[in-house]
């Protein structure tokens, strides 16, 4: 399997047995059977037509910010879209390719003027992670400003979604439902005053600094918000805040946060999200969802 991936696609760079503590942002995580970086769609979807016509799994990572590989890590290909980071501006719209980040993005949005992705601009994730979880910060989410996105399929037919195939609810998408790639999306903004635009994005990035822990290598916000209360306050009021596990802490800056403090393995952050979960059920009879993403086999 190696080598046949390999030697198909010389142009693309592929590599084998790749720790993946090299990419997440909690710096945990096994390696990667095969790791890929296609330049553009066309590599994109030639890698995804080789691993169906040689039966290899394969999935799609976005920048691996809100995101746990299990430290087992994962069998097959990942495909990350990292070098694929196009953003264009046509009139109110910017269109930029799924491993644009998010934040850059919403820089190229000020540049012209445009208003509507300011939430955004402390957001760590891509474009195409971002749209994949209907990502949001501050009162903003990516569905309020979402114009449409190209999607390749597992069958590698390549589709345009508009807002309503989407069906985008708090942190889900259609697209979470299927096996795809979001090859670049398509945003809707307003004209704007740049002055108040970059104002903004100066407070909400200072407030980002300001309340979260930006210090440690963490997944960001690892739990969904459930209905009514807030997390980080759940787990405070439950006594957990500041809890270690192995080398993974909830955040003594900010509860709704698991940061690396001592070499964390993938499996100290799954055993304390768990004990996290179990408390605040036993506690105060509220389901914790988790937000961030688990994929991966276990060690």
């Amino acid at each position: 399997m190696n080598n046949e991936l390999k030697e198909r696609f010389p142009e693309i760079a592929i590599l084998v047995e790749e720790p993946l503590t090299n990419y997440t942002f909690t710096k945990t995580g096994g390696a990667a059977d095969l790791l890929a970086f296609p330049k553009n769609a066309e590599e994109t979807k030639a890698l995804v037509d080789a691993c169906r016509e040689l039966a290899i799994p394969w999935m799609v990572l976005g920048n691996a910010s809100n995101l746990i590989v299990k430290d087992g890590g994962i069998r097959g290909l990942v495909i990350m879209l990292t070098d694929m980071t196009e953003v264009t501006v046509e009139g109110n719209l910017v269109t930029a390719e799924a491993g644009a980040k998010l934040i850059d993005t919403t820089y190229v949005a000020l540049d012209a003027d445009l208003t509507g992705f300011e939430f955004a601009c402390g957001i760590p994730g891509s474009i195409g992670g971002a749209v994949f979880m209907n990502a949001g910060a501050y009162d903003g989410e990516i569905s309020d400003i979402f114009e449409s996105c190209d999607l390749l399929l597992a069958s590698g037919e390549i589709k345009t979604l508009t807002k309503e195939d989407m069906a985008f609810s708090y942190r889900h998408t259609a697209v979470q439902d299927i096996q795809a790639i979001i090859l670049r999306a398509r945003f809707r903004l307003a004209p704007g005053d740049h002055e108040q635009i970059g104002k903004r994005m100066t407070e909400l990035t200072d407030l980002r600094l300001l309340k979260q822990p930006l210090e440690y290598p963490s997944c960001g916000s690892v739990f969904k918000r459930p209905k009514g209360h807030f997390t980080g306050k759940l787990i405070q009021d439950a006594g957990l805040q500041g809890l270690k596990w192995g080398g993974a802490q909830i955040s003594e800056k900010h509860a709704g946060f698991i940061v690396n403090v001592d070499n964390a393995t993938a499996t100290d952050y799954l055993e304390l999200i768990a004990h996290i979960q179990a408390v605040i059920k036993e506690k105060f009879d509220v389901t914790l969802e988790t937000e961030v993403r688990i994929i991966g086999e276990e060690a």
